[in-house]
């Protein structure tokens, strides 16, 4: 989803993304001229913040880091939160936005609802973005992309596996949340996304989601992306129960100055661009 305005902006050579959760924030500055990301950082919040407290975050952090303050020739906003869904396109009424999200998301009657066209799969990923975030990056720099996070992974992931003929269960890891992409003959099966607090909830999301589709552990491939490492007890649960597991990765070709932890750790952060 694009937002527009009258403003004219300068022809730069830097682009700017950023990722909103309740979680964190997340920024990263690409310099299109050398295809180098300069710029890579992370704000940890040390509780689960509300939308209003993430926003007067956000002001902060572009009042106090000064790479920030500077021009870019586009900026795009990836907003991470559970309140999302697909729908097949011939499915598809703008007029029914509230009525397709409610069934699996709570939301409020006052909620702001839009959508993500993906069209290598022919779905339409319905979600509430953060709308007092979007006002304050519109504020700043006028013209900006917006989408849900899940988009950026489901295009990314369809595209990265169009070729591949056995199940791919792709497992997204962040602090507080996961999300599982399932693709099978370079098609979507399923798309989901689980809050966890322990190695045990992890695993029984995942087993749980892969024997709905009668996948067996021992033949399935399991892929890991984000905050994760062979260190991680989500790891070495994930390797008792599951056969083959694999980390994934960005498959970008970009320089960086400021490096993510691993090939596999920002996935729609950088993919964003």
């Amino acid at each position: 989803m694009a937002i527009t305005s009258n403003i004219s902006n300068k022809i730069l050579n830097q682009e700017l993304s950023i990722q909103v959760s309740l979680s964190g924030l997340s920024f990263c500055i690409l310099q299109k001229d050398t295809n180098t990301i300069s710029f890579l950082k992370h704000f940890a919040f040390e509780k689960k913040q509300n939308p209003f407290e993430v926003l007067d975050t956000l002001k902060h952090v572009f009042n106090t880091e000064e790479v920030l303050k500077s021009d870019f020739k586009s900026v795009y906003v990836t907003h991470v939160n559970e309140l999302s869904t697909l729908v097949p396109k011939p499915f598809f009424n703008e007029d029914n936005l509230a009525d397709y999200l409610k069934f699996n998301s709570k939301i409020l009657k006052a909620d702001f609802i839009t959508f993500d066209d993906i069209t290598i799969n022919d779905t339409v990923n319905i979600y509430v973005p953060y709308v007092n975030v979007n006002n304050f990056i519109y504020d700043m720099f006028g013209s900006f992309t917006y989408k849900h996070f899940s988009t950026v992974l489901i295009e990314n992931i369809l595209v990265i596996e169009k070729n591949s003929e056995e199940p791919k269960v792709y497992a997204n890891i962040d602090s507080d949340h996961f999300e599982i992409i399932i693709i099978k003959n370079g098609k979507l099966l399923i798309y989901n996304t689980f809050e966890y607090s322990t190695k045990e909830d992890f695993i029984y999301y995942l087993l749980f989601t892969t024997e709905q589709l009668q996948l067996n552990p021992e033949t399935l491939h399991l892929v890991l992306l984000g905050d994760i490492d062979k260190n991680s007890d989500l790891y070495k649960i994930a390797y008792e129960y599951i056969r083959h597991v694999n980390f994934g990765s960005r498959h970008d070709s970009y320089k960086y100055l400021d490096k993510p932890k691993t090939n596999y750790s920002d996935f729609t952060l950088i993919k964003s661009f």
